[in-house]
């Protein structure tokens, strides 16, 4: 009977494809990291940085899918629903393992429960910006302008539940305002529209936006911070400039499946430290206003946490704001 027990356990383990060895050998395949926006986003701009990196110190490539749709949500739960043999991994964002658990009646997946913790990467901070023809030059003047006209105004973002689409919600409920929201499947053609004019502002994130805001294309108003950004030290925070709760940005955080071994976690745990670490990711990285976080935050056990911080925290903006993308 002990011999036929052992026969189904170890079976079971087979078939979940998570024997030990499979662990000691992982990985022996390239692994795919899904981003869940369209090519181009902050989001995928990050994710390609430190999916090389971490290619190389795993002795795999790692190859990038973009999976847009539901306010990221489309992707990550492809992730949740695949085998939590290391091959499949997600990178979240404030949006995707946060915000949308409240922003929706009905979210695809828990955040919280629905997957394995690897390794929190970096925080980037939002900037308002507009069309460059807009005739407003500061916060206050934006302001008055979106109250007079927040009619015909409308503002974009990288899909309905995204980050940048709640930034622009807490925004407008700060102002007392009410604008058309344009859902775009990723921030890449909502830039596109902003910068041609079809639409009249972003609440876009940092590492995307600076580009456009030093080529001209675009102008900044403020950033949704508390503190002003090294790589743009003459934009003033919407604090500075009188609009108190506007503060908005994103994080990103790379997950497994649920039920993933510890031995695969830390494997990739310590490719994507030696991501972080290189000076090549920190320099672009830093240089486009994300802030790479510390070693002792890019821990599992400190994204478990803090993603379920997270969640409570963005629960009480949304749910006063009456936002829902349902």
């Amino acid at each position: 009977m002990r011999k036929t027990f052992s026969s189904i356990a170890a079976l079971a383990i087979c078939l979940a494809g998570l024997t030990p060895a499979s662990a000691q050998t992982y990985p022996n395949r390239p692994i795919t990291m899904v981003i869940p926006f369209a090519a181009g986003g902050p989001t995928d701009v990050l994710g390609r940085l430190v999916g090389q990196r971490m290619g190389e110190a795993l002795g795999q490539q790692v190859i990038i899918e973009n999976v847009g749709g539901a306010g990221g949500m489309t992707g990550v739960l492809r992730v949740a629903q695949a085998a939590p043999d290391g091959y499949n991994i997600v990178l979240g964002t404030v949006g995707t393992h946060a915000q949308n658990q409240t922003l929706y009646k009905r979210p695809l997946y828990n955040a919280a429960t629905d997957f394995t913790p690897v390794a929190l990467i970096a925080e980037i901070p939002t900037v308002l910006i507009v069309r460059k023809d807009l005739p407003v030059s500061n916060l206050k003047e934006f302001i008055d302008y979106t109250k007079k006209n927040q009619d015909k105004m409308s503002f974009g973002s990288a899909g309905a539940g995204s980050a940048t689409h709640l930034a622009c919600v807490v925004l407008d409920v700060a102002m007392g305002t009410h604008v058309t929201h344009v859902p775009y499947r990723g921030t890449g053609p909502a830039m596109q529209d902003l910068q041609a004019g079809r639409i009249d502002y972003l609440c876009e994130i940092l590492t995307t936006a600076k580009a456009q805001i030093d080529g001209g294309t675009v102008k900044a108003i403020a950033l949704m911070n508390k503190t002003r950004s090294p790589v743009l030290p003459n934009v003033p925070t919407t604090v500075e400039q009188g609009l108190a709760n506007a503060e908005a940005y994103t994080w990103n955080a790379i997950f497994l499946p649920k039920s993933a071994p510890d031995a695969i976690v830390k494997r990739l745990n310590d490719a994507t430290l030696q991501a972080m670490h290189s000076s090549l990711v920190k320099e672009r990285l830093e240089g486009l206003g994300a802030q790479i976080v510390s070693d002792d935050r890019a821990t599992p056990a400190y994204l478990g946490n803090f993603v379920k911080s997270e969640i409570e925290k963005w629960a009480g903006p949304i749910k006063a704001s009456g936002a829902t993308a349902d």
